[in-house]
């Protein structure tokens, strides 16, 4: 099997998965007991919060444990319009964001919230200087992802925290998810109140997340019960998730140089090679891209008969993500970036982890030029 689709999910990590067994078999009690079982626990969870913080520099800032990034960029937007929306309602996003922030985005607008969404195909400075203009009075966040995960585009986020810093009244909130491990965050310099991220996009478990989040803010609970997690997210925690999510980021970023260099060459080497097909359409060429994702079209062969047709072959990539690639509809990013309606229903991603090799992409391009020579 040739797997190209980390961008949706990754395979768990042998090392990242003995910690997740570990503490289940060893620290399973309950952290908010107050028996010494319960404070072994406890003190796992405590650990945990700390590495975390230590590896994204954000010594103010606290760890609240999530099922996933969904929950954490749900928490983190719907929480902030809650605590805020007395000082002011209107948020700043993008409209290439997750569908877990633009979907909660559009649920606000629809509540009487102002949305502004910033053009994200100009120059890193414009994109910056847009954001600034779109401030008001009533500004309380600006929330955008760090990479977009169908495209790779690599969003300004230290220009745009440094933006945001000049009005204290304004929060900024990131979603880290195809960044983790794979460009460097640093919370205190690039002025992130809030950063969501999940295991499972570097090597971790399903259903592990966190919100990384600035201790001062007024930000309100989405689950509310037994008040666990500082009060943010009530239920019982899941200690083993949140030690498994440490050694995940821990690993991902202690190799994040060496990885993003290995990957560099392998984009490079792909894009060579697809420039060969005439009949390849590349996507991903930005000023400011991923390696880790090649989004491209073949004009005639939509993205969805493309996917199986690569199935077909024993390879996995996918249209859009993974979030919205079973809809019949064509990619709403690729629409906001300016790609016209039949680019945005027949593109495919193909997306990289550290594991990915030349070889398994020579095994993509052989299938891919057969299916081109059968179908296009």
């Amino acid at each position: 099997m040739i797997y190209l689709d980390n961008s949706a999910t990754t395979p768990v990590s042998k090392d990242v998965m003995e910690t997740f067994i570990g503490v289940n078999e060893n620290f399973w009690g309950n952290p908010s007991s107050l028996h010494k079982f319960g404070a072994m626990a406890e003190q796992v969870l405590i650990k945990s919060e700390r590495q975390i913080l230590d590896l994204l520099n954000a010594g103010d800032h606290r760890v609240v444990f999530t099922s996933g990034a969904t929950e954490s960029n749900n928490l983190a937007i719907k929480g902030m319009a809650a605590g805020y929306k007395s000082r002011g309602r209107h948020i700043i996003t993008t409209k290439i964001e997750h569908p877990s922030v633009y979907e909660v985005c559009k649920e606000l607008e629809a509540e009487g919230f102002t949305l502004t969404y910033i053009d994200v195909t100009k120059s890193p400075d414009e994109i910056a200087r847009e954001v600034e203009k779109s401030i008001t009075s009533e500004t309380i966040l600006v929330t955008c992802m760090h990479v977009n995960s169908e495209m790779g585009l690599v969003l300004p986020v230290q220009e745009i925290g440094e933006v945001v810093s000049r009005y204290p009244k304004v929060k900024f909130h990131v979603d880290a998810v195809q960044s983790m491990g794979k460009l460097a965050v640093d919370m205190d310099e690039m002025n992130i109140d809030l950063l969501s991220v999940s295991a499972h996009k570097i090597h971790g478990v399903k259903g592990v997340g966190a919100l990384i989040a600035d201790r001062n803010l007024n930000l309100q609970p989405q689950i509310v019960g037994g008040g666990q997690m500082h009060g943010l997210r009530s239920g019982t925690v899941n200690v083993a998730g949140a030690a498994m999510l440490a050694k995940a980021m821990r690993l991902s970023i202690e190799k994040q140089v060496e990885n993003s260099k290995k990957i560099q060459l392998l984009f490079d080497y792909t894009v060579k090679k697809l420039n060969q097909f005439d009949a390849v359409q590349l996507n991903s060429r930005f000023e400011n891209q991923s390696p880790y994702i090649v989004n491209l079209h073949i004009q005639g062969i939509k993205g969805e008969t493309l996917v199986h047709a690569l199935e077909e072959h024993d390879v996995y990539v996918s249209a859009k993500s993974a979030c919205s690639s079973k809809t019949a509809k064509a990619s709403t990013v690729l629409l906001a970036l300016g790609f016209d309606e039949h680019v945005a229903s027949e593109s495919i991603r193909v997306s990289f982890s550290h594991k990915s090799t030349l070889e398994e992409v020579d095994v993509f391009l052989e299938a891919l030029g057969k299916i081109i020579e059968k179908m296009a």
